[in-house]
């Protein structure tokens, strides 16, 4: 990465398309080596999957919608819905709207889903850069409709240094 000396000013709707994620890559390795920074448009009834990071940390702001947050270590990782998990200190998913934050160091699990019937739009942060990596693997998966190859998912996942709990399901 070349040293970067000025910054970056994006006008709105701008930025690299990361296919059929529903993230546009505002910042990413190229700019910073700090962290990867994309807007998210969650469609309904998407559902990210339980996991969790071994180094990447992330920040999700949401901006319209409601979203299922999970950001915490469960009683018992049952392999269905995450969203019914509690943690020892009784914490329980929370569903966030505009203005909501979660923060997930890594090695915590979390996930999120879009429970209602219209998109969600987050700001997501993660750190490291180069997110976008895996970003875009997942996209192509994502890309033929459908349920997505659960197998391919997890290989990717791997890949990336971030641990399947439940299953990645799409949207409606």
């Amino acid at each position: 990465m070349a040293a970067m000396t000025d910054g970056l000013v994006l006008p709105p709707g701008s930025g690299r398309l990361m296919g059929a994620s529903g993230m546009t890559l505002k910042v990413g390795a190229e700019h910073s080596a700090r962290w990867s920074v994309f807007e998210a448009v969650v469609g309904p009834g998407f559902d990210v999957g339980a996991h969790f990071h071994d180094e990447a940390e992330e920040l999700f702001y949401v901006l319209d919608g409601e979203l299922d947050l999970l950001a915490f270590e469960p009683t018992v990782r049952t392999s269905g819905n995450w969203q019914s998990w509690q943690s020892e200190s009784g914490q329980k998913v929370a569903r966030g709207g505009p203005g909501s934050l979660m923060y997930v160091p890594a090695g915590c699990p979390h996930g999120f889903a879009n429970p209602g019937t219209a998109p969600a739009r987050m700001l997501f942060l993660a750190a490291p850069a180069g997110h976008e990596h895996y970003i875009m693997e997942i996209a192509g998966i994502l890309e033929g409709g459908g349920p997505p190859d659960q197998q391919a998912v997890a290989e990717v996942r791997s890949r990336h240094g971030i641990h399947q709990l439940t299953q990645m399901v799409p949207g409606r």
